[in-house]
C-alpha cells in the first residue's frame, strides 16, 4: 500500500510539472515599464518583441484599425500595428481634412473629405510612418507598423503587458515619438523560457515634443 501512495505521489508530481511546462509553452507575459529620466511614466511608447530565433508564429489576418479625427486632432496619436493591417481614418469633425503621410514605410495621401474615406489605408511595410493634415499644420500622429506580431503600448502609467508569448528568448526594444537616439539603443534580451512572466523596465531620453501652434479659431466658420 506504501508503495502505491508513493508512487501516485510521483505521478502527481510529475503531471503538475508537465501542466506547468505546458501552461508556459501556451502562453508567456513580457510585462513592460517605461520612464524617462526623471522617474515619470511615459505613455504612448511601443514596446515589441522579437524572437531571438527568427522564428514567428503564423501571420493572422490583421484586424482593420482606426486613427479618429476629432476636434482637430487625430486620436490616437500613436498607433501601433501589425504589417498589412488596413486603418481607416473617419473625420468626425466638421471641416474637411486632407491626411497624408511623405514617410518611406508609407506613403499616401486622402485628399479633402468629410466622413469616412472610400478605402482604408494598407500598411504593408514595417517602419514608423508620421501623419499629418494638409490643413491643418499641428495635427500629426503616428503609425508604428511592427514586423514582429508581439508588441504592446504604454499607458498613462507608463505600462505595457505583452500576453500569449511562446517560451523562448527575445530581443525586445522601444520606440516613442520623442526618444532620443536610435530605437536600437533600446534594445534588451529577455527570455520567457524559465518563467511564465518577464519583467524588464526602460528609463529613456526623450527629446521636448516639436509641435506646431494650434490656429485660436480653426474651424469655426469655415469648410476647413
Amino acid at each position: 500500500m506504501t508503495c502505491i501512495r508513493s508512487f501516485a505521489v510521483r505521478a502527481l508530481a510529475v503531471g503538475l510539472a508537465l501542466a506547468s511546462s505546458c501552461a508556459r509553452a501556451e502562453g508567456t507575459t513580457i510585462a513592460a515599464t517605461v520612464t524617462d529620466m526623471k522617474g515619470k511614466p511615459v505613455a504612448d511608447a511601443v514596446v515589441v518583441a522579437i524572437p531571438a530565433d527568427g522564428a514567428s508564429k503564423p501571420a493572422a489576418k490583421s484586424r482593420e484599425a482606426t486613427i479618429d479625427q476629432i476636434d482637430l486632432e487625430f486620436v490616437p496619436r500613436v498607433l501601433a500595428i501589425s504589417v498589412g493591417t488596413p486603418v481607416t481614418f473617419p473625420n468626425h469633425d466638421r471641416v474637411r481634412h486632407h491626411v497624408y503621410s511623405f514617410s518611406p514605410a508609407k506613403r499616401f495621401e486622402l485628399p479633402l473629405y468629410s466622413g469616412m474615406p472610400a478605402q482604408a489605408v494598407v500598411f504593408d511595410q514595417p517602419g514608423v510612418v508620421v501623419l499629418g493634415c494638409n490643413i491643418h499644420d499641428w495635427m500629426i500622429s503616428y503609425v508604428y507598423v511592427s514586423e514582429s506580431p508581439y508588441y504592446a503600448k504604454t499607458g498613462p502609467d507608463g505600462r505595457a503587458t505583452i500576453n500569449e508569448l511562446p517560451s523562448r528568448a527575445y530581443v525586445v526594444r522601444v520606440w516613442h515619438p520623442e526618444l532620443e537616439g536610435p530605437e536600437e539603443g533600446t534594445r534588451r534580451n529577455v527570455d520567457t523560457s524559465r518563467s511564465a512572466r518577464a519583467d524588464v523596465a526602460w528609463q529613456v531620453d526623450l527629446r521636448p515634443e516639436m509641435k506646431v501652434r494650434r490656429a485660436p479659431a480653426a474651424g469655426r466658420g469655415s469648410r476647413y
